[in-house]
């Protein structure tokens, strides 16, 4: 007869056995976000460490496009073996909930949070052509031009729109929405002089606005950033905003094995709290997070919360 705890081990061990013997193959990574863009290059920065430390290489998969809708279907309906995984914004994770009627998954039911990567150091940048020379400035003149002036993001939904939306609600402006692939594509579309303003990861504008073809007004969020230490952020002038998250995180489909969770959660979090790794992603306008899944559960359910009075008081409905 078998007792309790024997068939509790019978349970068990196969699943064990499984986590200590993966990854047995590549672990297939998928991003939302376009090659080049922020998120790509700090996942392409960190892979090669995560996947000497997990004995498989990580392969890296771009699938750009609605907002990382697609790619996070993809990942929702694979597998949860863990050899397939999504690397995203919350753009497909939170903000489409409110967004698209058509979205056929259920962001908080068909994932399992592994670890937050990093919080992206985000910037508030505009064409130089515009007559303005700091924050205050800009706001003043977009205020006495309401319509006439436009700003492009990944995307309606997108991390970057329903942040513009905040900052909007916050200071009063009207600006023209341009929806675009991927951040980096509105970013590049901005340097160009197709339209005057964008909010956007910093390593995305990092090169325009050194050769001087973007004009950093603030940084997003309450804190400067020691790169540009004489840059405000927009809480020092805008005193009623609160920024939304922007992290960049590793996801698995729902039902992921605990002990496969944890396997590549220590992996990971290793790589990016190792000193010199951690110097060269936080160098490149990144805040390193590395959390556990418990805390990046918790930290997307506070997104959720902060999204949803943003899309509510923009007066945003959700698109078939």
């Amino acid at each position: 007869m078998r007792t309790p705890a024997l068939l509790l081990a019978a349970t068990l061990l196969p699943g064990l056995a499984f986590a200590q013997a993966y990854p047995v193959k590549p672990v297939r990574v998928i991003v939302t976000i376009p090659g080049g863009g922020a998120a790509d290059v700090i996942l392409r920065t960190v892979a090669p460490k995560i996947g000497e430390n997990l004995g498989q290489p990580l392969v890296v998969e771009n699938r750009a496009a609605m907002s990382g809708v697609l790619a996070a279907e993809a990942v929702a309906r694979m597998e949860a073996d863990g050899y397939n995984l999504l690397f995203t914004t919350p753009s497909s994770q939170i903000t489409v909930k409110f967004i698209s009627k058509n979205v056929r998954y259920d962001p908080e039911k068909d994932f399992t949070p592994i670890t937050a990567f990093v919080d992206p150091v985000s910037t508030l940048v505009v064409h130089p052509s515009l007559p303005v020379n700091d924050l205050k400035e800009f706001i003043e003149y977009a205020k006495r031009n309401p319509g006439k002036l436009a700003y492009g993001s990944a995307g309606v939904g997108s991390v970057f729109h329903l942040t513009t939306e905040a900052f909007l609600q916050a200071t009063g402006m009207r600006l023209l929405h341009v929806p675009y692939k991927g951040v980096i594509n509105a970013v590049n579309d901005l340097a160009g002089g197709q339209i005057q303003m964008a909010l956007s990861a910093f390593p995305n504008v990092r090169p325009y606005v050194a050769s001087g073809k973007l004009k950093l007004l603030a940084w997003m969020g309450s804190k400067r950033f020691s790169a540009y230490p004489n840059v405000p952020s927009v809480g020092e002038v805008v005193s009623n905003y609160e920024q939304p998250p922007s992290w960049f995180g590793m996801f698995g489909p729902a039902g992921l094995a605990r002990p496969v969770v944890q396997r590549l959660n220590g992996a990971m979090v290793k790589v990016l709290t190792e000193p010199e790794m951690k110097a060269k992603v936080e160098g490149m306008g990144n805040h390193v997070v590395a959390n556990s899944p418990e805390e990046f559960a918790a930290q997307i359910r506070r997104g959720v919360q902060i999204f949803g009075n943003v899309v509510k008081q923009a007066g945003l409905k959700r698109e078939e």
